[in-house]
C-alpha cells in the first residue's frame, strides 16, 4: 500500500507526487481516467526551470480513479480544484485512516477548513504551492517559476519530512498559514487578469496596462486585509504592500526592478487561463471571490475583484480576449473611487 496519496492528479498533484516518487517515496495517485492512461503509458517526467529533470517509469506509477485507493495512506495531499473540495472531504471522511495526515495544497483560503469540518479528530493542515506548473508532453509536468511548498507546521509532519527532502523540496513550515495564504492569494489575483488577457504570463506582466489592472485588484485586497488586521507574509523580495506601486511603473523601469517577478517560463500561463482554454470551471470564486467575501464580512467594497470574478465567469461561457487598456477601463468604471488612482497612474509615464 502507498504511504503517500495524491488526491487529485492534476498538474500540481502530478508534479508534487512525481517529485516525491522520484525521490524514493511510495506514492499513489488518484485522478481522472485520462490522466491515468497517460501515466501508465509514459510515466512521469518532471522538469524545473533551472534545468533539473526527474523521471518516474510508467511501470512504477500507481494510479487509481477510486477514492478508496487512499484508504491506507499515511499522508494524503489534497490537490483537487477548490470547487471539488467538499466532495473530496466527504470521500475522505468515509475511508481515510484515522491517523492519516491530510494537507490541502490548494488555492484559496478556506479549503483546509472544509476538510477539517469533514474530518474531525484528524490532522488536517493548510498548505500552499507558490510556483506554476505547466503540462507538457503526456506525463510531462514543468515547474515554471520559483518557490518551495509551504505548509502549516505540526508534529504530525515529522515522519514525512525526509520524503520531501529526498524529493529536493525545502518544505517551508509556518506556525500560522493564514498570512502566507493571503500573500499567495494576492499574487494569484493576477490569474484572472492573465486568463482574460489570453497571453502567457511573461507577456502579460511585461505590459503596464495589464499590470495596472492587477495593481487595482491588489490594492483593494490590501486595504481590506489592513481593515481585518491581517498582515500578509513576505513571499517576494518586496513586502506585499509595495507591489501595487511596482506594478504601476513604466515597462522599462518595471523590467529592471522586477526581474524575479518576470523570471517565468515564456510559455507559462495561469491555471485559470488553462481552465478557460479547456472549457473547465475556474477557481475564480476561491481567488478574487475570497476578496469579495472578505469585503462582505467587513461591510466594505471589493468592486474591482467582484468585476474580475464576473468577467471570468462570463468568459467560461463566452471567451473574450481583453486588451490591457480595455480591462483597466472596465475595472475603473466598476468603482468610481478608482479615478484618482488612474490619474496618478497616467502621470507615472507612458506604457
Amino acid at each position: 500500500m502507498a504511504r503517500i496519496s495524491i488526491y487529485g492528479a492534476g498538474a500540481i498533484g502530478c508534479y508534487l507526487g512525481g517529485r516525491l516518487a522520484a525521490g524514493g517515496a511510495n506514492v499513489a495517485f488518484i485522478g481522472r481516467r485520462g490522466v491515468g492512461e497517460q501515466l501508465r503509458q509514459h510515466g512521469l517526467t518532471l522538469t524545473h526551470y533551472d534545468g533539473r529533470k526527474w523521471h518516474v517509469p510508467p511501470e512504477t506509477v500507481a494510479f487509481s480513479t477510486e477514492p478508496d485507493a487512499a484508504a491506507a495512506a499515511e499522508l494524503i495531499l489534497v490537490t483537487v480544484k477548490s470547487g471539488s473540495t467538499a466532495q473530496a472531504a466527504a470521500e475522505l471522511a468515509a475511508m481515510a485512516a484515522p491517523n492519516a495526515v491530510v494537507i490541502s495544497f490548494q488555492n484559496g483560503i478556506s479549503n483546509a477548513d472544509v476538510l477539517r469540518s469533514a474530518l474531525p479528530g484528524r490532522s488536517v493542515l493548510a498548505g500552499m504551492v507558490p510556483f506554476n506548473v505547466i503540462r507538457r508532453d503526456p506525463g510531462g509536468f514543468h515547474q515554471a517559476s520559483e518557490g518551495e511548498p509551504e505548509v502549516e507546521d505540526a508534529a504530525a509532519l515529522a515522519p514525512f519530512l525526509a520524503d520531501f527532502t529526498s524529493a529536493g523540496f525545502a518544505l517551508r513550515r509556518h506556525r500560522d498559514m493564514l498570512p502566507v495564504q493571503w500573500a499567495k492569494l494576492l499574487l494569484n489575483l493576477n490569474n484572472a487578469v492573465n486568463a482574460l488577457s489570453a497571453l502567457p504570463l511573461h507577456q502579460e506582466l511585461a505590459q503596464r496596462a495589464y499590470r495596472r489592472c492587477l495593481a487595482l485588484a491588489q490594492a483593494e485586497a490590501l486595504a481590506l486585509l489592513k481593515q481585518a488586521g491581517i498582515q500578509p507574509a513576505r513571499l517576494t523580495p518586496l513586502p506585499a504592500a509595495w507591489i501595487p506601486a511596482l506594478l504601476r511603473l513604466p515597462d522599462a523601469l518595471f523590467a529592471r526592478l522586477a526581474r524575479k517577478m518576470l523570471a517565468i517560463d515564456p510559455s507559462a500561463r495561469s491555471s485559470m487561463a488553462d481552465d478557460l482554454a479547456a472549457g473547465r470551471r475556474t477557481e475564480v470564486d476561491w481567488i478574487n471571490g475570497e476578496v469579495v467575501r472578505l469585503a462582505q464580512r467587513l461591510d466594505g467594497s471589493a468592486a474591482v475583484n467582484e468585476r474580475l470574478t464576473a468577467l471570468v465567469h462570463q468568459a467560461e461561457h463566452s471567451p473574450r480576449r481583453w486588451s490591457g487598456d480595455a480591462l483597466f477601463a472596465e475595472l475603473g468604471d466598476a468603482n468610481s473611487s478608482l479615478r484618482g488612482i488612474r490619474r496618478r497612474d497616467d502621470r507615472a509615464g507612458p506604457h
